[in-house]
């Protein structure tokens, strides 16, 4: 059995991928460590992201872990275009899992990247592993263990948010851990 911290990362300035944290972000990076503290992470997985790393570098120094990059765990492209009602179509990309806008890349395709960061995981030796990324990724991921989550889900996470999934061989647990 092993147990998965997904963490949502901190308050940010912006979306883009050298956006870095607020100050309240910096706090909450901060005390998202101190919550975290007693489990015995061995391994921690960040998006590239500055928003992520500066996210998880409070944790990385509690534990003497490095932060291990992956490109997979980046934020979703939903399209190539600045869209007034890009609300609307992330809405759309959860009933549609192959809907793909110009530019952009389908949830389907999303969620295999970020399911082959998770797959690798599981397959490797660490027992207790962080991954960091963005809420629609995250969001995505937790839809392929329960479908039922969706667009009304992704609007419910909160900056940071945190889930943990337990898993083995034959199920998947996964609760949300207060932050």
């Amino acid at each position: 059995m092993k147990e998965l911290y997904i963490i949502r990362h901190c308050q940010a300035t912006g979306q883009e991928p050298h956006a870095p944290l607020t100050e309240l972000g910096h706090q909450q990076a901060q005390r998202l460590a101190t919550q975290l503290s007693t489990i015995p992470l061995d391994t921690i997985v960040s998006s590239p992201y500055l928003r992520a790393m500066d996210t998880v570098a409070p944790l990385a120094q509690q534990f003497n872990l490095p932060v291990h990059k992956d490109e997979r765990l980046i934020e979703r492209v939903l399209c190539d275009t600045n869209e007034p009602n890009w609300r609307n179509m992330l809405r759309q990309t959860y009933d549609d899992m192959e809907l793909c806008y110009q530019g952009g890349e389908s949830s389907r395709q999303a969620t295999a990247r970020a399911m082959a960061v998770i797959h690798e995981l599981q397959a490797g030796d660490a027992q207790y592993a962080a991954l960091v990324s963005h809420g629609n990724l995250i969001s995505l991921l937790l839809r392929a263990y329960d479908e039922r989550i969706g667009f009304t889900e992704w609007e419910q996470l909160t900056n940071p948010d945190v889930y943990r999934l337990t898993l083995d061989e034959t199920e998947v647990m996964m609760k949300r851990v207060p932050v």
